[in-house]
Parts: structure tokens; sequence; C-alpha cells
């Protein structure tokens, strides 16, 4: 039996907490509604995976980027795609992240061809293109919370920063041996934390945002880190790595001090809610999970119904136990020893 589970990508908050917008490799965009336990708004545009997503800060716009060479823009209140952006000296271009500048004018993405790219978002014209000595694809982009320069990480292993208003490269930070899968702003823009690491092996790095300088060096000794946020104050980091799990590091410490089990798979995105109590992650599973963010305490699972959700196959003769395995992956339920599985 062949098994299928969506990978969920990426997730991103609205700026007024009340929804979330989901984007992975069922090619659709999914808005959920945070306040209610219901199936979400789904948008069809893309024909190819769905890597990044992103919210306005006006939450009227959804920004969506995937493999199909497109970066879609949404009006949120119709669903329907406002505007398309694409690479105009390029055919195919692998829009891997996005994200939107502070005051909503501009877009930026990172891609597997073109490197980083800035966006005027009225006209759809690209501003900028960042060049560095040797091309690298681009895993994510993210805006310092002033606006004024741009971090980006790839598999090469480099940190950039940009300067926004024409793409000069400020600094180009070199401490990872494998890729560096993201980056991340400390709230108060003056530290730059960024994640990855090679077969296996994770690294995280806390960087002096103007000097470059590297202030922590912390190791995951099993897993690759692929997702970052911080907390309000900063002094909290947390990291998604390669194996699933969730991790809490105390940067005065410079220690891990809790670990949650929060996927099957690879750990993709994590996002801090507006307000700051919560933490949304995502991953291979395809399920989004809330966590109160200093307690991490586990608070809501958010799934699409899979093909065998919620079909009870306690007593069924015949299967195998990968077959099982599988149908519970699926959706699947199983009751044994009045336990239930799924």
């Amino acid at each position: 039996m062949k098994s299928y589970v969506v990978s969920l990508y990426d997730i991103d908050w609205s700026h007024d907490g009340s929804q979330m917008a989901s984007g992975g490799s069922d090619w659709l965009v999914s808005i959920w509604d945070m306040a209610a336990r219901m199936p979400p708004r789904v948008l069809h545009g893309h024909p190819w995976g769905v890597f990044g997503v992103a919210w306005s800060p006006d939450d009227r716009l959804l920004a969506s980027s995937g493999w199909d060479d497109t970066v879609c823009i949404w009006d949120v209140s119709t669903g329907s795609i406002v505007q398309t952006l694409r690479d105009p000296d390029r055919v195919e271009t692998f829009f891997y992240s996005i994200a939107w500048s502070p005051d909503g004018t501009f877009l930026a993405t990172g891609s597997f061809q073109q490197g980083v790219q800035v966006w005027e978002v009225t006209t759809g014209k690209c501003r900028w293109v960042g060049h560095t000595d040797a091309p690298a694809r681009i895993r994510q982009v993210v805006w310092s919370p002033d606006g004024t320069r741009l971090a980006s990480c790839g598999e090469d292993g480099s940190v950039c920063l940009w300067q926004t208003s024409d793409g000069t490269l400020l600094a180009k930070l070199q401490k990872h041996r494998g890729l560096a899968a993201s980056v991340a702003w400390s709230p108060d823009g003056t530290r730059l934390a960024s994640g990855g690491g090679s077969s296996g092996r994770g690294e995280l790095f806390i960087w002096e945002a103007r000097s470059g300088e590297c202030l922590y060096t912390l190791s995951e000794p099993n897993a690759v880190v692929h997702a970052l946020a911080w907390n309000p104050s900063g002094t909290l980091l947390l990291s998604g790595s390669s194996d699933g799990m969730l991790r809490w590091w105390d940067l005065k410490r410079g220690e891990c001090v809790r670990v949650r089990k929060a996927h099957q798979g690879t750990i993709q995105s994590l996002k801090r809610s507006p307000d700051g109590s919560r933490l949304a992650s995502c991953g291979d599973d395809g399920a989004i999970n809330v966590w109160g963010l200093e307690s991490g305490e586990h608070l809501r699972t958010m799934r699409r119904d899979r093909p065998y959700e919620r079909l009870d196959i306690s007593g069924v003769k015949g299967l195998t136990e990968a077959q099982k395995a599988s149908l519970l992956a699926l959706g699947a339920i199983e009751e044994r020893e009045g336990l239930l599985k799924g």
C-alpha cells in the first residue's frame, strides 16, 4: 500500500491573529479560521507545490510562492488572484520563500535560480536582484523589523544581509558547514539567528546584526535545523528540526531547556502569533500544531481530512503491520485494548 501524506512547507498568521495560511505539496493555499474548528478555505491557483505564504501587513492580501515559476497575490475577501509575478529573465524560477516588507510596499522572494529579488507590489516589477560571487539556492528571506535590511540564507551555507533600498550586499556571514535553511531576526532587530546543518547534524548561530560577529554557537547533534522563531523578549529561541522535535533554547544560558515531539518528519516552518503567546508549527506530516510559546503546552492540532480520516480498522484481518501504519498515517483509527490509535 502506497502512503501519501500532504507535506506543509510554510504557515503564516494574519496580523490580527484570527486566521492562518498554509501551503504545501498538494498545490493548495489554505486559510484557517483560528476561532472555529472547521475545514479551511482552499484557494486554487498553483499547478505545483506551494513553498511560501505571507500575509500583507493590513491582512487584505495574501502572497504565495511556488515551484510553478509564479508568485500569486490573492484578495483574501474574494479568494481570487489579483496579481501574478513572474521573473521576466527566466522561464523557470522556483520561488521558495516570500516575505512582505513591513510597510506592505514590496515583496522579497528567494528562489533556486535568481537568488534574492525584491518586487514593487503596485507595478509587479522586480526592483532589484541580489548578487553574490557564486549563485546560491535561497531557502529563506526575512525583512528586518525596521525594513532597512533583508536577510537571506541558502544551500551554500551563507547568510547574507542586503540593503533593501538598492540591493547592496552588506555582509556575508559564513560559519555553516552545511546548508543554511532558516534565518530569523530578533524582535529588536539587533541579532540574527540562523539554522541548518548537514548529514544529520544541526547548527545554530546567533549573530550581531550590525558587525556580523557570531555571538553564540548552539549544537543539535542529531538533526538539521529547518525553522526558527524568537519569543517576544528575545531571550528564547525556538528551533524545529529534521527529527520532528521542537526545541526551546535559553540564550542567556546557551542551552536547550525544553524538547517536544511536534511532527512526524521534518518541521518545515515555525511562526509566532502576533500577540506573542503562541507558536505554530507545520511539517512533513501535514499537520499544524499550536503551542504555548513560553509553557510548551500543546494547544491544538489542525489538519485537512486525509483519505481515510476516521475510518475504523479495528478488528480488520489480513493487514500487515506496514499496511496498518500506512492507513493510520492517512487518518484511519484503531482501537486496541481500550486505547484509540490514529
